[in-house]
């Protein structure tokens, strides 16, 4: 299998069919995790899989985005409230290696009933075009990462986005840039300034851009994923999935 396709066997395996039996042999025995409530391992998740039905938890996968070995789902889960809310926006990254699943890096976050630029979370174009052009628009989006988000040239913004065409699905910010700018401005003033922003994990597919970053806002530590959708050199429309990192987990791997 491709590592697209035993990605989707294994989340299958675990979130819709609930088979341990038929997830076991997609996983490395020594398969990492870094989703702060399950222990690694490949046992500590098979072990998981009842429990997720029991839950009645149910999952839907909006986008697959695939690039070498590394697979990222963008995701929404529903009667999740064992993972802190009925309605949750995910992404999962997956790392394949010699035919196992390897790695498993996620970052989830409630879902709201209403959002600021009336887009949902997970909502919007999923095809995946200009694979000739993944290069370009990975070195686009981290310099926007780099300078904008990262603080390194913030000027430098309208380099890499239209000011005026920024669909945004952060469900607290605004569409276009003013959005953008007027969002860091009303976190700044609650004092959720940005002082590390560090990418960690990069996939780009074509016309999408994926990166985790580990941040530092308020004086805390956050994990942000984000995707990006680029269009003709520029970058288009935005969607993310934020989160704190708490200080303890049921691992030693860390977030990232």
């Amino acid at each position: 299998m491709s590592p697209q396709e035993l990605v989707l066997a294994l989340f299958a395996a675990a979130f819709i069919d609930h088979d341990p039996d038929a997830a076991r042999p997609l996983l490395a025995p020594d398969y990492i995790q870094h989703n702060p409530q399950i222990p690694t391992g490949a046992e500590a998740l098979l072990g998981f899989i009842p429990m997720i039905e029991q839950s009645g938890m149910t999952v839907t996968t909006h986008r697959v985005i695939t690039d070498g070995d590394m697979v990222v789902l963008h995701n929404t889960y529903e009667n999740a409230d064992a993972f802190g809310a009925p309605s949750l926006a995910a992404f999962d990254v997956f790392r394949v290696e010699d035919g196992l699943v390897v790695e498993h890096w996620d970052n989830l976050q409630p879902i709201p009933e209403t959002t600021v630029s009336g887009r949902g979370m997970t909502d919007g174009p999923t095809e995946i075009t200009d694979r000739d052009r993944t290069e370009e628009n990975r070195e686009l989006v981290l310099g926007f990462v780099r300078d904008v988000l990262g603080g390194a040239a913030p000027e430098n913004v309208t380099t890499y986005m239209n000011p005026e065409v920024y669909a945004q699905h952060n469900p607290f910010i605004d569409d276009g840039l003013a959005g953008l700018m007027a969002a860091i401005e009303s976190f700044a003033e609650q004092g959720q300034v940005i002082t590390q922003f560090e990418p960690r994990l990069v996939v780009a597919e074509g016309n999408f851009v994926f990166v985790a970053s580990e941040a530092v806002m308020g004086g805390e530590p956050w994990a942000f994923f984000d995707l990006w959708r680029v269009e003709d050199g520029l970058i288009v429309e935005h969607w993310d999935v934020v989160s704190e990192i708490p200080a303890e987990m049921a691992h030693d791997n860390g977030k990232f």
